[in-house]
């Protein structure tokens, strides 16, 4: 196909017409394109498919990452093993399009992909790459991992997501009416189209933002004469960076110049609208935050039979498909880990991205009360740990490679490797229960309990991200009771939840999972329809043109 004057290939819904381009560091669109990290791919892929469905006038911006995020696989003592496996991706289009951007003082060659929307049925995608012949070998190295733990190969990747993504709108004649950074990792657009238009209202005016991070240390900050040094900020005289964006110390913030460039950002979460509002409000010249709930898209992720059953009110075949998902799920947990779990058991699945706030571990820190719950002859327990540290965060990494020592000392514990789109689906098909349990208020959104309600598990979780819109307790679920975590210390709040936990699992959950099998089944069924179209990302597709979009 022609990339000349590029449209989108199919007809817009009139709801929708405004261009938009979306610009993430990652995307989840399918298993088989493996350029994610975590919840922030598996967010922006959910919203290229309900922009699909919605036809909306919308093109996704991203990276094609040569080596992915990483591979995870094992040492011999079944500890975590990193590897970084070269991906072949035939389903991508050429599209022949090549252009240069300088990054340090250097042209880099870039080279963009197109992933068809019939391929996978999602929005348009362009996947920008420097691993080209062209090049020499440490501009290829760009975009050879997600994420880079170098410093100054991160910035690279930031300047090739935000000034490759915006030149790449010019090189097809998109012309967008709105630049939507999805997080703020492509900031370093606002400064190529600040060359472009040569006005700081005029990008203001094309700029939105979502910012995912709950908390101002953890938003990206590079030594701004690096930034300099690198490009980032397209030979603009850093006098007049630092007048737009009002960084005056030496370190760039990127949230905050993105706050200050767009004319308009979001939470992903309500309550995660209110504390971005608290964090930044005082600083001066940021724009509105308002709030639009983050979603999975139901038909991706959901199990439809189990829907089907569920509108029929055939109860024999709701439990009869959730008894089989379960056991075609355990037979991947089996192979893997040579743990042949029962399907009849009540099965408590942890799985998500390792982190140190999401407290992946939790459960095990009282150790009697952890040996009690698996070994419970009355209510047995099944527990199945999965997800991906950062490579090189040590204490996360620490976490698994412990909780894998751990399950060697139980037949009904398991942890899994390869936590990617396939088996976040097998693991929720296998789930009775979808633990969550960040500290709060630390947890942005989070979207795995959406997709796990979606397939029949129910979500027992800490009161944060979504959940706070979405739990009814004992009704579609269970959280954890919230107090002023602002008062306690660390310690306290992590005492305070696990003692909460068990006190909800051993009185609440266990006696009504075995003695009210119709009550289970009316909890699994109303976060199913809770689920269903409050958290189906259509509706945040729909509310991104409506709410920030105008």
């Amino acid at each position: 196909m022609s990339f000349t004057n590029f449209t989108v290939p199919y007809p817009i819904n009139e709801n929708y017409t405004k261009k938009i381009s979306y610009f993430s560091m990652e995307f989840a669109v399918h298993q088989p394109l493996k350029i994610y990290s975590g919840g922030l791919g598996f967010l922006s892929g959910s919203h290229m498919r309900s922009a699909y469905e919605l036809k909306q006038n919308l093109v996704g911006i991203g990276i094609l990452w040569k080596y992915g995020y990483y591979d995870q696989s094992r040492n011999a003592d079944q500890t975590l093993q990193v590897q970084w496996n070269e991906k072949i991706y035939n389903f991508l289009e050429d599209t022949g399009i090549k252009f240069q951007i300088d990054i340090h003082d250097h042209p880099v060659w870039v080279k963009a992909y197109y992933l068809n929307p019939e391929t996978f049925k999602s929005a348009p995608l362009f996947l920008l790459s420097t691993d080209l012949p062209e090049n020499d070998y440490v501009s290829q190295t760009i975009t050879h991992r997600l994420y880079d733990a170098n410093v100054a190969t991160k910035v690279a990747q930031f300047i090739l997501l935000g000034v490759g993504g915006a030149k790449l709108m010019d090189e097809i004649n998109f012309n967008p009416d709105l630049y939507h950074l999805n997080e703020a990792h492509g900031i370093s657009a606002a400064f190529y189209l600040y060359r472009k238009f040569n006005s700081f209202e005029e990008v203001k005016k094309r700029l939105v933002f979502t910012t995912h991070t709950p908390e101002e240390a953890g938003n990206e900050k590079h030594d701004i004469n690096l930034c300099l040094k690198m490009g980032y900020f397209c030979n603009i005289h850093i006098d007049d960076v630092r007048k737009m964006t009002g960084i005056n110390d030496d370190e760039f913030n990127h949230s905050l110049a993105a706050l200050r460039f767009a004319k308009l950002a979001n939470g992903v979460s309500q309550l995660h609208g209110e504390v971005s509002r608290q964090m930044w409000n005082k600083y001066p010249n940021i724009c509105e935050i308002k709030a639009i709930t983050n979603a999975q898209n139901w038909t991706y992720w959901a199990d439809k039979q189990m829907y089907r059953a569920k509108d029929e009110n055939n109860d024999y075949a709701f439990d009869d498909r959730k008894w089989f998902l379960k056991k075609r799920a355990l037979e991947i947990v089996a192979d893997q880990t040579g743990k042949v779990l029962d399907p009849n058991v009540l099965t408590i699945v942890w799985a998500r991205r390792f982190a140190g706030y999401k407290r992946a571990e939790l459960l095990t820190r009282d150790h009697r009360r952890f040996e009690s719950l698996l070994s419970n002859t009355k209510y047995p327990v099944q527990i199945i740990w999965a997800g991906k540290p950062y490579p090189l965060d040590y204490p996360a990494i620490s976490d698994f490679n412990y909780l894998v020592h751990l399950s060697k000392q139980y037949k009904n514990v398991a942890v899994c490797i390869g936590y990617e789109l396939a088996l976040s689906k097998r693991l929720k098909q296998a789930s009775d229960i979808w633990l969550n349990n960040p500290r709060v208020p630390r947890e942005a959104s989070g979207t795995s309990g959406m997709t796990a309600a979606m397939n029949g598990a129910v979500n027992f979780s800490t009161n944060d991200g979504w959940i706070c819109e979405f739990i009814n307790q004992g009704k579609n679920g269970w959280v954890v009771p919230p107090i002023d975590y602002s008062k306690v210390n660390i310690q306290e709040q992590d005492e305070y939840d696990l003692n909460q936990l068990y006190e909800i699992l051993e009185k609440q959950i266990l006696p009504t999972y075995y003695d009210n099998k119709q009550g289970w089944r009316d909890i699994v069924k109303t976060g199913m329809h809770d689920v269903r179209y409050h958290f189906d990302s259509n509706r945040m597709a729909d509310e991104y043109y409506k709410i920030l979009y105008v």
